[in-house]
């Protein structure tokens, strides 16, 4: 099963070739200003469902693409196509191909660390970025030194480092793995019905594809160079959304993140969980038109 948007939607599905990859798109809106939004493990593009008609109606282009291993995209194989390099190439890239000349980007989970990388590294130039359940790379590397309790709530980096192990157990059974990803950690659990399950469950299985996403991981594992920020300063405003009810992430690691961000919003919400833009889509939605200044 896979995402097709209705045409109440606004969102239209195109293919982007970018960085020598194809990338499902789902777009919506119009004009010069890219809201390019990125997805984290194991989700896709359908993630943003509701927050793009948003951005669209605020005047930003929105593009969400399923990135490299994902969905339909290219899924290269070998752990080091998958190298954080390679996933930030892929985001300039698409910002090239989209003709826009003005960049907001928004991330949650891996898109998130891809985002705080790209805005830290100054891949292209970027107007604001919108950080949802990710920490600063910096604080979250902070937090893991010193506390074990974050140490522990990250036991499945370890585990997906293994061979073929992680798959088995992600995509057997029909995807049932991943439904139960997102069904037992939601906060409100009647957004992530059988028929939004399925689509991921669907990307998930299909051939080679958990493989794909594990090997972010495993990449990440294997080249630590990859992931060093330099300063890891952000020099452009900065909004962070965050869902308390995190099984993943502790909310101490949003600490110390104003040392590196000198713009820096935080909202959080004490009722939702990691999949905070699913989860509670009508607050964070509330909080982007709060924050966000019109895309045209």
């Amino acid at each position: 099963m896979s995402w097709s948007p209705g045409p109440g939607t606004g969102i239209r599905m195109i293919e982007v070739a970018a960085n020598g990859q194809r990338f499902e798109v789902a777009e919506a809106g119009g004009g010069d200003h890219l809201a390019l939004c990125l997805h984290g493990f194991p989700e896709l593009h359908y993630s943003w469902r509701h927050q793009m008609p948003l951005l669209a109606g605020m005047g930003y282009r929105v593009w969400a693409p399923n990135q490299r291993g994902y969905g339909g995209s290219s899924r290269p194989r070998g752990v080091d196509a998958y190298r954080i390099e390679r996933l930030l190439e892929d985001i300039g890239a698409l910002f090239d191909a989209s003709g826009a000349s003005r960049l907001t980007l928004i991330g949650h989970d891996w898109g998130a660390i891809l985002a705080w990388h790209f805005a830290i590294r100054q891949v292209r130039p970027i107007e604001r970025l919108v950080i949802m359940n990710m920490p600063h790379p910096a604080c979250l590397a902070a937090t893991v030194k010193r506390n074990w309790r974050q140490r522990l709530r990250l036991w499945y980096m370890a585990f997906f480092q293994l061979p073929r192990l992680p798959e088995l157990f992600m995509a057997g059974g029909s995807g049932n793995t991943v439904r139960n990803a997102f069904r037992a950690s939601a906060v409100d659990k009647a957004r992530f019905p059988d028929e939004v399950l399925d689509v991921y469950a669907a990307a998930a299985t299909r051939p080679g594809a958990m493989t794909a996403m594990i090997n972010w991981y495993r990449a990440a594992g294997r080249h630590r160079a990859s992931r060093a920020t330099g300063s890891g300063v952000v020099d452009v405003p900065t909004l962070i959304v965050w869902g308390d009810q995190d099984a993943a992430l502790l909310a101490e690691t949003l600490d110390g993140t104003g040392d590196f961000v000198r713009d820096l919003t935080i909202r959080r919400l004490s009722h939702a969980s990691h999949w905070v833009q699913q989860d509670a889509p009508e607050d964070v939605n509330a909080i982007l038109s709060e924050w966000l200044p019109r895309g045209g």
